[in-house]
């Protein structure tokens, strides 16, 4: 028996502080947790009903059971004076020095106390503030950029939050340890820029979509004309699926939403001869097909104008379609022309059988587009070849 007590003391006194540390955390988070439950309870049952029940029934307790020593005025200092002005708690590290303060509100009525609060962080230069009913806690770093609900780093509801969620927060923000070492203020910084660029993603939303929508990109067509197939067995012409996306998907007031259908007309055969109108003094196509510096090539579709474009320029520089090739940005996923038929489509074999047009011996183009899809890689072909769209190169583009 005495030799297996003085091996348990050897092993202590060996492991040191780090095992002082654990077994005072491990016990720490017991107590945390079992506090959270009782704290709970007493919400439900309205047991705090002012600033000060608030203080001694919810605050000061769950401070014990994060390690602080709540005896010692000098670490938890309550009523902390401030120019004449009161912060409930302010906790110190080293004594006296104050780096969190923590402003309690009645419950229910914390709306608009940050204002104050921030004030007095900003006036001492405390990194933390924490703002409290008892069972809303709000943690806020004072320092960083925006607005005060922008600068809060996280709201804990006590009564509607998982139980793990409540104590991870508790001890990533407020554990006695963490905040002396200054791993928690280091914790809420990064907790903070976190959520400060998931607010960015969110607010560039709305225009990545609406650019997403413009350019028509591959992908997108791709990716609904194929769920269109899967319910029906059809898959959709892509002009269909291009004017779904530009005319019944619109942002209503910073949300998504369908405009009313409207009937798509059916494509009148164009004349093959170019006919000319006359807009605002200029020469218009009236036509379907392509004009290449003045002169007027009659395509079938939109498809057949694409094509014979690209053969025109290949013939007037036999270096195009390489050049053109080479580019480093076609679709997310497609190449628009490539030495196979396979390489314009990836993993799809029926697309890269059904639409596909060899330009040239060892040169494919692809064809599975829209109008707008479509214009977007004449438009890249024209920077390859250096000419101007709209000005050099003019299309009209329709399918059948």
């Amino acid at each position: 028996m005495g030799s297996l007590l003085t091996r348990r003391v050897a092993l202590c006194c060996e492991s040191g502080p780090r095992w002082f540390q654990e077994r005072r955390h491990s016990h720490s988070l017991m107590n945390l947790r079992d506090q959270i439950l009782s704290v709970r309870d007493a919400l439900r049952a309205g047991q705090f009903v002012n600033e000060a029940s608030v203080c001694t029934g919810v605050v000061l307790p769950l401070l014990h059971a994060l390690d602080w020593p709540v005896f010692s005025p000098q670490v938890v200092a309550p009523e902390f004076t401030l120019d004449g002005r009161r912060v409930d708690f302010a906790l110190c590290h080293p004594r006296n020095r104050p780096i969190v303060f923590i402003e309690v509100k009645q419950p229910g009525q914390s709306a608009g106390a940050d204002r104050q609060l921030f004030e007095y962080a900003f006036h001492k230069g405390v990194p933390m503030a924490v703002l409290t009913d008892g069972q809303e806690w709000h943690f806020y770093l004072p320092a960083e950029q925006g607005d005060y609900q922008e600068r809060r780093v996280y709201k804990l509801d006590l009564a509607e939050r998982d139980l793990a969620e409540c104590e991870r927060r508790f001890n990533r923000y407020l554990a006695y340890d963490l905040v002396c070492s200054g791993e928690a203020f280091a914790n809420a910084r990064n907790d903070y820029q976190s959520i400060r660029r998931q607010r960015e993603a969110e607010a560039t939303l709305p225009a990545a979509w609406q650019q997403v929508v413009k350019e028509q990109d591959g992908i997108l067509v791709e990716l609904l004309s194929d769920q269109v197939e899967s319910l029906c067995g059809y898959r959709p012409d892509p002009d269909v699926v291009s004017e779904f996306l530009t005319t019944r998907l619109v942002l209503r007031g910073g949300e998504f939403a369908s405009s009313p259908v409207k009937r798509r007309q059916p494509v009148q055969p164009a004349p093959q001869e170019p006919v000319q109108a006359r807009e605002n003094g200029r020469a218009t196509l009236s036509a379907t097909g392509f004009e290449l510096q003045g002169r007027f090539f009659a395509a079938r579709n939109g498809r057949d104008a694409m094509i014979k474009l690209f053969q025109e320029l290949d013939q007037r520089d036999g270096t195009f379609l390489e050049r053109f090739a080479a580019l480093p940005k076609h679709g997310k996923r497609r190449r628009f022309v490539a030495r196979t038929r396979e390489e314009l489509y990836p993993g799809r074999q029926d697309l890269a059988r059904d639409h596909a047009f060899e330009l040239r011996p060892g040169w494919w183009i692809g064809t599975n587009y829209g109008v707008i899809q479509m214009n977007g890689i004449i438009e890249k072909a024209c920077d390859v070849a250096g000419l101007r769209f709209g000005t050099d190169v003019k299309t009209r583009l329709e399918t059948v």
